[in-house]
């Protein structure tokens, strides 16, 4: 890594102060773009931004001045460029709110690609909480939606490719395991793996213990597709999930001290997850020795402690070593 520009000697924490609070953030993908990062306002009325921004890695600094800067209707609820890694497609960000848009990265600026909208027959639309960019097929997203439902949209053709009550109550995110398979997780406190060969069915994975505890966000390891983890509303614990095993977790991430709000399992490692929230740290776990049973729990193998409560992380896929979390105005890339 210190032969590309960072230097070994430096502090490998990285800091750029927003404009804003920030809620959306993510990191591209395309190897030709290690730094570049995108992030959202979240700002109390219609007119909301997206910033991209590149750590200029010479001189181990984000630019005053983000590189791109756009509009967008609403705060974004995630942002995602796509995982393109061998750039061999166009340079794309997409973004829910209102809607889900796919937004064109260009050299004089970031244009509106298209606009998917589903619910052509009402001027109401329930918003959209979360989406997933199918890492096989990159003309697959999918969304979900307050409406209890979850959306597969083909961005190509930009049709419907199903739509599927996926809840009884509002989904809160979605997750891809697969070029066929995702699951969702909901206030009806359940996490639901859905197959599109066979749309008739979903499995319930785990149930929250108390009824109707919602579900907020669900992530699905991608070197290992056994595991998901998940977490409930306002609770500061992390729910582990096999999913060879349902309803039982296979552990449980017990040492926050307050309410988690994100998590994120390493892009590289099948036994390494990483989590945030309101006692204001990001956790690093390593849960290769959950198999024998522990005394007290697991205990993290890092910890960092950040200005205030981290309300977003997202781990780098293509620099699997870099963490990125949001807090407040700030966002900082953590070298782990």
């Amino acid at each position: 890594m210190s032969g590309q520009g960072i230097g070994e000697k430096r502090a490998e924490i990285y800091t750029y102060e927003a404009p804003w609070l920030i809620y959306a953030v993510n990191w591209s993908v395309r190897r030709d773009k290690r730094f570049r990062l995108a992030l959202g306002s979240f700002v109390e009325e219609y007119s909301n931004k997206v910033d991209i921004i590149t750590l200029d890695d010479e001189t181990g600094t984000f630019p005053a001045e983000p590189q791109y800067s756009f509009t967008h209707p609403y705060p974004c609820t995630k942002i995602l460029f796509i995982p393109d890694k061998e750039c061999t497609k166009e340079d794309l960000i997409a973004t829910t709110g209102d809607y889900l848009r796919i937004w064109r990265i260009q050299e004089d600026g970031v244009q509106l690609a298209s606009l998917l909208n589903n619910n052509k027959n009402s001027e109401f639309c329930a918003p959209l909480t979360s989406f997933d960019w199918n890492e096989t097929n990159l003309q697959r997203i999918g969304t979900s939606s307050l409406d209890t439902t979850c959306t597969i949209w083909d961005i190509e053709k930009e049709v419907v490719d199903t739509q599927l009550i996926a809840h009884d109550k509002e989904v809160y995110d979605i997750a891809w395991g697969g070029p066929e398979v995702f699951a969702s997780v909901s206030a009806d406190g359940s996490v639901r793996v859905f197959d599109l060969r066979d749309k008739d069915h979903s499995t319930i994975i785990y149930e929250s213990p108390q009824p109707d505890t919602p579900l907020l966000r669900l992530g699905w390891n991608k070197q290992n597709p056994r595991y998901m983890a998940t977490m409930e509303m306002d609770s500061s614990k992390v729910v582990v999930l096999d999913i060879r095993f349902p309803t039982l977790p296979v552990a449980e991430l017990q040492r926050h001290r307050a309410a988690v709000n994100t998590l994120a399992w390493a892009p590289h490692s099948s036994c390494h997850i990483c989590t945030a929230g309101d006692d204001s740290q990001a956790l690093i776990w390593d849960l290769s020795s959950m198999s024998q049973p522990m005394d007290g729990g697991l205990d993290p193998i890092l910890a960092y402690g950040a200005g205030a409560e981290i309300n977003q992380l997202q781990w780098s896929s293509t620099q699997p070593d870099w963490i990125a979390i949001a807090f407040s105005r700030s966002l900082q890339i953590l070298r782990v």
